[in-house]
């Protein structure tokens, strides 16, 4: 079982249905089946409902994300708790994000490279030295989430051989994309390469590509080129063939040692603990559709102006008609899904540590620094 996260683009939704298509012949002798958390059909308990059908009792559910943050942790665990604890005689084991390892950093290489071969072709070589890495993760309200975007760049830049390396983000925290641009437009370098780390597209994914454009504007001198995202990438097929193993195996465990639910992360003490529960019930099943300020499937940002100045929920103001990529995931009001560590690790299906904290009001932690100046208060309209 494929969990993905699911947009209200279809072009993302396609992709990600792609990807479990070509799955399928990797387990040639079990059915395969995905399901999304919001935004898109089929939700994940239709994927499921179909697995059932076919007899099966042992079920080995793999997250579709880059990194563990709220969803990986919580939302999709709950809901393949509620679901097991509704179905009698069916058994379902969790496995864990596709993270970090030298695949997922083989697959981002190559879209890297793709990129400086296509760059080289049409305006001539740049050496790597002169050349900047810029990648732009998706963002998250878990700074152990955020953190391994800059391992994954340092992995890519020391092993490229880049002249300098830079990470920014598309939402909830800091720096934001344009920001992070500026800042590496200052840097001196004759080319900057812009790599969305993300699965698939979608509106995020496309407003890097227009921040990126809106930047190279005000930068004539400087090379802005915009590398593609990970897709079906044969790495990325093969990581997930590698974590449906770790399942059988056993060693399917995520990062405790800085989950912000298990240890006293800086900044973030307050959430150890917190009730493992998703947020995504109130969309679960939203047909898809495309965002109503977009033109001709290119995102104008338009829909930051139609925001609300402020909210109690540190919602980063993107919220963004868009949840796929796989990743951490896209809608900025990440309103910190990050409520409930139960990253289960190694066991089934994550049996919800809640540890008794009666947080019945749904009530989210606020990311720390939501106001930080280069951080979703720099994505908010000027005027």
């Amino acid at each position: 079982m494929i969990c993905g996260h699911g947009s209200r683009n279809k072009e993302a939704v396609g992709q990600f249905a792609q990807l479990a298509k070509r799955l399928r012949p990797k387990f040639p002798d079990w059915p395969v089946d995905y399901g999304y958390l919001e935004f898109a059909n089929p939700v994940i308990s239709n994927g499921l409902d179909n697995l059932v059908e076919q007899g099966c009792t042992r079920i080995l559910a793999v997250p579709g994300m880059l990194f563990a943050a709220g969803h990986a942790k919580n939302d999709i665990p709950s809901v393949l708790n509620a679901y097991q604890a509704k179905t009698p005689g069916i058994t379902i084991e969790y496995g864990r994000e596709l993270g970090l390892d030298l695949k997922m950093i083989k697959a981002a290489g190559a879209r890297v490279q793709e990129a400086v071969d296509a760059a080289n072709e049409e305006h001539g070589e740049v050496s790597l030295t002169e050349t900047m890495l810029m990648v732009v993760g998706r963002g998250a309200s878990d700074p152990d989430a955020n953190s391994n975007v800059n391992k994954l760049m340092r992995l890519l830049w020391e092993g490229m051989g880049f002249g300098w390396g830079e990470v920014c983000y598309s939402g909830v925290t800091f720096p934001l994309v344009e920001p992070g641009l500026e800042h590496a437009a200052k840097l001196g370098y004759k080319r900057i390469i812009v790599f969305p780390y993300f699965l698939f597209t979608g509106i995020l994914v496309r407003r890097i590509y227009n921040f990126t454009d809106e930047v190279a504007a005000r930068h004539p001198d400087i090379q802005f080129i915009k590398a593609g995202y990970l897709n079906d990438q044969d790495y990325v097929i093969e990581t997930f063939v590698d974590r449906v193993g770790e399942i059988l195996e056993g060693t399917n465990n995520m990062n405790c040692q800085l989950c912000k639910y298990r240890a006293q992360v800086l900044g973030f003490e307050q959430e150890v603990g917190l009730k493992q529960e998703s947020h995504h019930h109130h969309v679960e099943g939203v047909d898809t559709k495309d965002c109503e300020y977009c033109e001709d499937n290119k995102c104008t940002n338009e829909c930051l102006k139609h925001q609300p100045s402020t909210d109690h929920h540190h919602h980063d103001h993107s919220h963004s008609h868009d949840h796929a990529h796989g990743h951490e995931h896209s809608h900025d009001h990440d309103h910190s899904h990050d409520h409930g560590h139960s990253h289960d690790h190694g066991h089934s299906h994550a049996h919800g540590h809640d540890h008794s904290h009666d947080h019945d009001d749904h009530h989210h932690h606020p990311y720390p620094h939501a106001d930080h100046p280069h951080g979703p208060k720099s994505m908010y309209p000027k005027d």
